[in-house]
């Protein structure tokens, strides 16, 4: 048994002497694990940083064996990220998500391009970056089956002035439809819509929309909490917004 193809390093955990145990994220294979021999090494450790984006080979005698990993690097996310704590958090964030959210070896492709698309916009800012974060994780959520409708209010049907997002049905509400219900409901930032600028507060109001729906639909079934890194970046973005 043997694949190539693009990946995302999702996770890489030092194996034996030398030795890595990495999981990538591909868009044929799905989230795949595999030893890389001499990957903690001085030599192969950089390729295998978390957020790289790399040239992966998976060779195993039998399908259901961990197979070993060789790869070379197509994009050094991580390191370009250390320069920057916001981005660098928004990197860690994602991957761990991708890493805990998605089954092994099942393939999901909008997942893994909208991985790949919020790794090349960290290259322009992490501000950049924090709204294509939040909408990857509503693709992720569609992808497992818990999408959300943010296309017309649930109470009333009109597609305008949507705010909300009720907490139950990951619907979208109106303002005028929220009435005395307003403070149950989770804010929708007019980014999901297509709509004006972003800043930290309309990044943390996506982060804790989302981060709702994981916690209860994906995380919940399984029976854990959330990423730690996923919770550190909505820590960051928080103090950001004050």
């Amino acid at each position: 048994m043997e694949w190539q193809a693009p990946a995302v390093v999702l996770d890489a955990r030092p194996h034996g002497e030398s030795g890595a145990l990495v999981t990538l994220l591909t868009e044929a294979h799905g989230r795949h694990a595999g030893l890389a021999k001499g990957g903690a090494s001085r030599a192969q450790a950089p390729i295998w940083l978390t957020g790289n984006l790399v040239e992966a080979r998976w060779v195993a005698r039998l399908a259901e064996q961990l197979g070993a990993l060789s790869g070379e690097l197509v994009h050094p996310a991580a390191a370009l990220a250390m320069e920057d704590p916001l981005a660098l958090a928004v990197l860690r964030a994602a991957t761990a998500t991708a890493e805990a959210a998605l089954p092994e070896r099942e393939p999901h492709p909008r997942a893994f391009h909208g991985l790949v698309a919020v790794i090349a916009r960290l290259a322009d800012s992490a501000a950049a970056a924090l709204p294509d974060l939040v909408r990857w994780e509503t693709e992720v959520l569609a992808e497992l089956g818990y999408g959300l409708d943010l296309t017309a209010c649930a109470v009333t049907g009109v597609r305008e002035d949507l705010r909300f997002v009720s907490p139950r049905s990951g619907r979208a509400v109106s303002g005028a439809a929220a009435g005395e219900w307003r403070d149950r409901l989770l804010p929708l930032p007019s980014f999901l819509l297509g709509q004006g600028p972003a800043g930290p507060a309309e990044w943390l109001a996506g982060l804790r929309l989302t981060g709702h729906f994981l916690a209860r639909d994906v995380f919940g079934t399984q029976h854990r909490g959330t990423p730690a890194a996923r919770d550190a970046l909505v820590e960051r973005v928080a103090a950001l917004a004050g």
